[in-house]
């Protein structure tokens, strides 16, 4: 699903205008952005959370070089669904199959 589809379901269910849905969804995602930039978590009950991850410094390869390279230590970004999230997305698949 992208975010225009996204944009459209939220509007025909609530039926708030377009326009209005896609200010209100790209400042929900600005939003969150700007918190993990200056390292808060987002929690929203029932669905998950946007969570900044530390990455361990380690040894990779180059393998068109044949030399191996250390990649530092880093943050990510992640999103880890609550566990009503799971139990639902588990239902609907095994349901489907």
């Amino acid at each position: 699903m992208t975010k225009a589809e996204i944009v459209n379901e939220i509007s025909n269910k609530t039926g708030i205008e377009k326009v209005t849905v896609q200010a209100v969804v790209e400042s929900f995602m600005d939003t969150t952005k700007g918190s993990l930039v200056k390292g808060e978590n987002v929690y929203l009950r029932g669905f998950g959370s946007f969570i900044i991850k530390e990455r361990a410094e380690k040894t990779g390869r180059n393998i068109s070089k044949n030399t191996t390279i250390i990649i530092p230590a880093h943050c990510i970004p992640a999103f880890k669904p609550a566990k009503e999230f799971v139990g639902e997305v588990k239902k609907s698949v095994k349901a489907a199959k």
